[in-house]
């Protein structure tokens, strides 16, 4: 089952897309868009949360918001990374990841590590997470 949620933050507003667990997180791997944008907690395990750009769009094209709430979302879907203050969350384009059959299920390297961004999230912020919970379907 992959969910579906909404970031209002912007107008009008995106699309996100997270798998329930590892085999949901590789067919998003899989199934993936030019348009999208993967993220996901640095070095620890945790959801696959996509952000679906609009066409035309590019990574220097999202607001800051819109990044707030995917790195919320993922760092509220990692084991530990949920309890963790201070995380990095990664972001790169959908056609960077890097999947070989040697790898294990929700497993993912990078074609090119220097596309690769990320942001710091100090702490957990609820009113985010609660936000994104109420859109998710």
């Amino acid at each position: 089952m992959v969910y579906y949620f909404t970031t209002d933050v912007v107008s009008p507003p995106m699309t996100l897309y997270m798998g329930f667990d590892k085999h949901e997180n590789e067919e998003l791997i899989r199934w993936g868009w030019p348009e999208d944008v993967w993220f996901h907690v640095d070095n620890e395990s945790s959801a696959h949360v996509y952000l679906r750009l609009r066409v035309g769009q590019t990574l220097d094209d999202i607001p800051s918001v819109v990044i707030d709430d995917c790195a919320q979302l993922v760092k509220q879907n990692s084991i530990k990374g949920s309890k963790m203050n201070n995380i990095d969350v990664v972001y790169t384009l959908w056609s960077n990841l890097r999947k070989t059959a040697a790898m294990e299920v929700g497993q993912v390297g990078f074609h090119d590590q220097k596309a690769v961004r990320t942001v710091k999230v100090e702490k957990k912020i609820n009113e985010i997470v609660k936000r994104l919970d109420k859109t998710m379907v």
